[in-house]
């Protein structure tokens, strides 16, 4: 039996590794080691406990960090050094290193009999072989976009893409009239008017105070005149809104004229001017009027019975009322406004899926919702969603969610093939376990068996994907989650210096839902973490110019310098500056700087309020019929992302600011972690020259003192 080397681990690392626990979860710090952990995992199991490599499943998140992890895998077993000098010449083109990856893995046949894929990879397999029984195992994957090329999903993609079919769905819903109508009238309240956004600075500033657009595109002044203009389009009665009219003593304009009809409509509320001048003026033109009121629209079915009194008696008798309407023609001009709806509507679909939601209970609470914007969504929506759904049952199409979901129900009908994938898998690892949502860990459940060990690496402080449906709970509660389990805390941070860490063990404090970690530094350094306060935002600029080239020259290459961001926005600034001047160094948003790090990270926008960081985005209450958020927990992921950022930096931390206008999270940084600068400001008040001896005060060009003959010296 061969003797695997160990040296290199510290002691809980060591204990991670050669632990027998059946439900097993390494609390990884930043820093601390923890894929490589996992990886002298699989090798310990293959040289020390002769376990076949095909009886391991290792699960990432990532097709990139299953690539990682093979190629580290590769390297620790070619002792001719050859793959690793060229999977890390940049040189190289990625399609050659994907060649020579593949090349390698096949060399090596205890590296290729592992199962080392993704979620959607692994339940790909598994669909793509044992399927057939629960979904036709030909099935095509569906996505955001049509991909090509040779990799393993790509091979069956539908040729339309998710986006593709809700529209085409979404168009022949629109067929039914009433639908359409529906949802143009929710597109223009909602989507481009936004009336139901009370806050004025992002209310637009209507042209003669009309707000509101009727299904022709009119503008009115109220929701209630807007319901009448929608009846008059609805049966094709052409109208006039607000004509000037000039009877014989003034001009004025009423609500509205039929001119089929020859009658005019004035709807009075209670901001409604006195008619009775108007009135006056009708009588005096012998002119036909007929007056609506404000209490008659809280009954929708009132008010169309009314309306229909009121205009179709009065039409002539030849008069048609029949018009087809196009959802092209309908929403011409407004193409944009539709992409955001069905966006909206395919973000509810996915939600349901990862959530695990019945649809129709979903629908129930949506069109039962206290908020009028909320119900009229979920009624224009959900047909859509279930549509979807059908559709790509029916084409043997399968979404990514659908992957997983499709897969724990075959394990769950089905028990010959999960028994089958149970007994062959006797070790279960996953890799970012704080990322995991309710989907994946269900999946995860149906592999386990007694005797399987589940080997979980992540870090409930780096979890900060909440927006996309993980659920730090399963690592926070993991002992809760699979019973009888151990947690090891990888706690000694290889990569950042010790005020780094310091800060960043500080600034996670603050959160109340985490496990408590000691994350200790074994770097030590002198650079404390820079904190700058620029008067404006060309100043923070400026500062960043002259601390980079200050890098450059001392020897620091441009791809070990990062600049994060908590939105993409904050940067471009920063970014056109940059190439003015000829540099040319790395700009991430903090999302996707997860798992890099660099000598040098320099974080800006640590600014508070709109536009700075922490963004505490709360969602649309669309979303929260499906599930709910509070300010709380949003701020705690917040917080998280800020803990990512700040332990990317190896050596050196730069924080940009706003003077007077810091990021809440800069003062949770304690300051013997910290050095504080900014640009010196220029004295408000001037310098006062006085007199040494008689302390008179002088004016500046005077030499000697006028009162006492002192010679000036300053």
């Amino acid at each position: 039996m061969t003797q695997t080397d160990l040296s290199s681990l510290n002691d809980k690392q060591v204990e991670a590794v050669i632990s027998e626990h059946k439900r097993l979860l390494i609390l990884a710090g930043a820093g601390s080691g923890k894929t490589k952990t996992l990886l002298q995992k699989i090798i310990y199991l293959i040289e020390q406990k002769s376990v076949s490599p095909g009886n391991i499943l290792a699960i990432t998140f990532t097709k990139n960090a299953a690539n990682e992890m093979i190629d580290r895998l590769i390297i620790s077993a070619d002792l001719t050094g050859e793959y690793e000098r060229l999977i890390f010449d940049k040189k190289v083109s990625k399609p050659e290193k994907e060649r020579a990856r593949y090349t390698f893995q096949k060399k090596y046949k205890w590296i290729d009999g592992l199962t080392l894929k993704t979620f959607h990879s692994f339940c790909y397999s598994v669909l793509r072989s044992d399927g057939v029984n629960q979904f036709d195992n030909k099935f095509k994957i569906i996505g955001d976009e049509k991909k090509e090329g040779d990799d393993e999903l790509n091979r069956y993609v539908a040729p339309e893409t998710v986006f593709e079919v809700f529209h085409k769905l979404l168009i022949e819903r629109c067929s039914d009239t009433d639908y359409l109508l529906q949802l143009k009238r929710y597109i223009l309240d909602y989507i481009v008017n936004k009336i139901h956004i009370k806050n004025p600075e992002h209310n637009f500033v209507a042209k003669d105070g009309k707000y509101f657009t009727a299904l022709d595109g009119t503008k009115v002044r109220s929701k209630s005149e807007q319901f009448i203009a929608d009846w008059f389009y609805r049966h094709s009665i052409k109208y006039e809104y607000e004509p000037l009219l000039n009877v014989k003593d003034f001009t004025f304009h009423p609500d509205f004229y039929i001119p089929a009809a020859n009658l005019y409509i004035e709807h009075i509320s209670d901001k409604s001017y006195s008619m009775k001048g108007k009135e006056e003026q009708f009588k005096k033109g012998n002119l036909l009027l007929v007056k609506t009121f404000e209490s008659m629209t809280k009954d929708s079915a009132l008010f169309n019975h009314s309306l229909d009194k009121i205009v179709k008696n009065r039409l002539p008798a030849d008069y048609h009322s029949n018009a087809g309407l196009s959802f092209n023609e309908e929403f011409n001009g407004y193409h944009d406004a539709v992409r955001d709806f069905v966006t909206q509507a395919i973000r509810i679909t996915d939600m349901i899926k990862v959530e695990n939601a019945d649809i129709d209970t979903v629908y129930k609470n949506g069109t039962s919702d206290q908020h009028e914007r909320i119900r009229l969504f979920y009624e224009l929506a959900i047909p859509v969603s279930r549509a979807y759904i059908e559709y790509c049952t029916d084409k043997s199409y399968l979404d990514f969610n659908d992957l997983i979901s499709t897969t724990i129900s075959l394990f769950k009908h089905h028990p010959d093939i999960a028994n089958k994938y149970r007994s062959k898998f006797r070790y279960v690892l996953v890799d970012e376990f704080q990322d995991v949502n309710n989907l994946q860990v269900e999946l995860i459940k149906l592999l386990l068996t007694d005797d399987t060990q589940l080997f979980c690496v992540g870090d409930d402080w780096q979890s900060i994907y909440g927006f996309r449906g993980s659920n730090v709970n399963y690592i926070v509660e993991f002992e809760k989650h699979f019973l009888n389990a151990k947690v090891v805390k990888l706690n000694l941070n290889y990569r950042s210096t010790q005020n780094i860490v310091g800060a960043s063990n500080e600034v996670i404090r603050h959160n109340k839902f985490k496990v408590e970690k000691d994350v200790q530094a074994s770097k030590r350094s002198e650079h404390k973490i820079v904190v700058y306060a620029g008067n404006n935002e060309e100043d923070n600029i400026q500062f960043c110019i002259d601390e980079v080239q200050r890098l450059l020259d001392s020897g620091i290459a441009n791809d070990e310098i990062l600049f994060l961001y908590r939105r993409s926005a904050m940067y471009s600034p920063y970014f056109h500056q940059f190439r003015k001047e000829n540099m040319w160094v790395q700009g991430k948003t903090i999302h996707a700087s997860k798992g890099l790090e660099a000598k040098v990270v320099f974080i800006i926008g640590m600014k508070d309020g709109y536009g700075g960081f922490p963004d505490i985005w709360l969602e649309d209450r669309i979303f929260q019929v499906i599930k709910p958020a509070n300010h709380d927990s949003l701020l705690e992921e917040e917080r998280r992302l800020f803990y990512v950022a700040i332990t990317r930096a190896k050596d050196k931390l730069f924080l940009l600011t706003e003077k007077g206008n810091e990021s809440g999270f800069l003062k949770e940084i304690p300051e013997i972690f910290t050095v504080r600068s900014s640009r010196q400001m220029k004295s408000i008040v001037d310098k006062v020259r006085l007199c040494s001896k008689c302390f008179s005060q002088l004016e500046n060009l005077w030499v000697n003192c006028p009162h006492c003959g002192e010679k000036i010296t300053d």
